[in-house]
């Protein structure tokens, strides 16, 4: 069994409500009714129910499948509105809030925070940028997070790491040159997002082009500032560094590498990268020379799951990002 089959049975398993606030559009719709039909979520179309009803049944979709949410309904939304601004760690008032639901993606997330959802699923019709914002405003970051970051996951053929042929990386798709107590939020934010998908044990290297010492420069500083401050937020954690690449997953290099205790060295199953150049580069050689599969980006550091898929994506990339995001919205609630 592959990791997407096995994450497809967790879905099946325990269907989370995803709400989609983009279901006009014909592949996301596509991709929303696959999911539900075959059991893996409960999908929620937000915005006009009315059209939505229609263009379902233009496009041959058994209705029964959706629930459908419509903006017009004024007993809806004020219920979902009250829920919101009785929490505390929410900043708008009635008002304000009111007037951002107009908007069917700042209507999906109000009812993702009030837990009507767990999921708000988008990215074909707006930009990474509408829903980053919308995800800080009606969602919010994890506390002692300040970043909004990704994860990706590589299925590597012919890698024989501690998680077998599965390694996670990140950020290769969001933050430019993180800071180091940008980086070590990321390192933070991965552990918790392979934990929530995958049930693992995280083993986090922060990478470089030094092993403990072996090289000089800013760039290292940084990395080893961001392990410190990593290690001080989250004790429980397995982090460390810095490594190279090469002594965070390979356990022969690592003994050559590293000569102090380490539980992270030689047996990485997350690794985070020092800035998006470097990161954007790694996962493209990982791809096009190791002929792995890497699936995501997965947005992480909200205090629940926030989507953006890619625009140019096919209805099966969708479909697949979609149960993931699921599997990770049940995994955050234990």
């Amino acid at each position: 069994m592959n990791i997407l089959d096995t994450i497809y049975a967790k879905a099946k398993g325990n269907p989370q409500k995803v709400a989609f606030p983009e279901a006009a559009n014909e592949k996301m719709m596509q991709a929303a009714f696959e999911a539900g039909r075959d059991g893996y979520i409960y999908p929620v179309l937000v915005g006009d129910a009315e059209e939505l009803r229609a263009l379902a049944a233009e496009r041959g979709y058994d209705a029964s499948v959706f629930t459908f949410v419509d903006l017009n309904d004024e007993e809806y939304k004020n219920r979902i509105i009250a829920a919101y601004v009785a929490l505390e760690d929410t900043r708008l008032k009635e008002k304000a809030l009111a007037r951002r639901m107009q908007n069917p993606l700042y209507y999906a997330m109000a009812m993702q925070k009030v837990g009507e959802v767990a999921v708000t699923f988008a990215g074909i019709d707006n930009t990474t940028g509408d829903v980053l914002l919308a995800g800080q405003m009606m969602i919010g970051l994890k506390p002692d997070i300040s970043t909004v970051s990704s994860i990706g996951l590589c299925d590597i053929p012919g890698f024989e790491g501690s998680e077998g042929s599965l390694l996670a990386i990140g950020d290769s798709a969001v933050c430019t040159n993180p800071n180091a107590e940008q980086l070590a939020d990321i390192g933070i934010s991965a552990c918790e997002t392979v934990e929530s998908l995958l049930g693992w044990e995280p083993r986090c290297a922060f990478v470089c082009y030094s092993t403990l010492g072996s090289g000089q420069g800013e760039l290292i500083d940084k990395v080893t500032e961001a392990v410190k401050i990593a290690q001080e937020k989250r004790p429980d954690l397995a982090i460390d560094g810095e490594f190279q690449f090469d002594a965070a997953i390979s356990p022969a290099v690592a003994a050559k590498k590293v000569k102090r205790e380490s539980k992270v060295a030689g047996r990485a199953n997350v690794v985070i990268w020092p800035d998006l150049n470097v990161g954007n580069v790694a996962v493209k050689l990982i791809q096009q020379f190791g002929h792995a599969d890497a699936y995501g980006p997965m947005l992480q550091g909200f205090n629940s799951v926030v989507c953006d898929c890619s625009r140019g994506a096919p209805v099966s990339e969708i479909k697949g990002n979609i149960i993931i995001s699921a599997v990770r919205a049940a995994g955050m609630k234990k």
